[in-house]
């Protein structure tokens, strides 16, 4: 069941319970909005369908994408199509920027990151999302995981410095969206045999989530960092 599915049939405290990584974004998407002024120029680089957007409306928000990742994703909200290594905005032309699990689709990553800083003020903020443990996705344009170290390396290389890094849940959390995908490889005749089977301790095993201090084994990650 994908967490958009998920939010009309289920009680919402179930959904954040299990799609955890999902909530996470959307509470650092809500926060970093939330902080900006209103009037503020916000890019969204690689927003899809601009699922983003309503987070932003006291803000000045561009999403743009190049509309290759999901052919059926609806792209017609985007402002503009566009190749993220090539951003045509004038230089420190935004007040900040978010890149939503955008990253791991790009070849060169770095280039991107150097590209946005670019079109950031000095000062401006930039929150990026990022899969650590994830399956493959919107094949073939899936080329990257991330660890918090590398993300800090690219994001320090393209002239940011990094403000907060916060994982997405530890070891239990991730063993429990196992589970679930789990589930939806079963044939039909099997799945109510599985959410037993899986969905029971799927539901049970993010209660242990606080005994992974270290949370290596995290989905992914949350990090907002400074344009120098």
């Amino acid at each position: 069941m994908t967490h958009g599915r998920a939010r009309q049939i289920l009680p919402g405290w179930l959904v954040r319970h299990v799609y955890h990584f999902e909530s996470m974004i959307e509470d650092s998407v809500g926060r970093f909005a939330a902080r900006l002024p209103e009037g503020a120029r916000v890019l969204d680089a690689g927003a899809g369908e601009s699922r983003h957007a309503a987070a932003f409306e006291r803000q000045r928000y561009t999403g743009i994408d190049l509309a290759i990742g999901d052919p059926n994703w609806d792209y017609r909200k985007l402002d503009a199509l566009a190749d993220l290594e090539q951003l045509s905005f004038a230089d420190e032309s935004f007040d900040a920027a978010v890149m939503i699990v955008t990253i791991e689709h790009l070849k060169r990553p770095g280039r991107v990151l150097a590209g946005i800083a670019r079109v950031l003020k000095p000062g401006a903020e930039l929150l990026v999302v990022a899969p650590h443990q994830w399956e493959v996705h919107q094949a073939p344009h899936d080329f990257f995981r991330f660890t918090r170290y590398g993300l800090e390396f690219l994001l320090r290389e393209a002239g940011f410095e990094i403000e907060e890094l916060e994982p997405a849940g530890g070891l239990f959390r991730l063993l429990a969206r196992r589970l679930l995908a789990a589930v939806t490889l079963l044939p039909l005749w099997l799945k109510p045999v599985g959410l037993f089977v899986f969905g029971v301790p799927a539901l049970l095993l993010p209660w242990l989530d606080g005994l992974d201090r270290n949370r290596d084994y995290t989905l992914g990650y949350a990090c907002t960092a400074v344009r120098h």
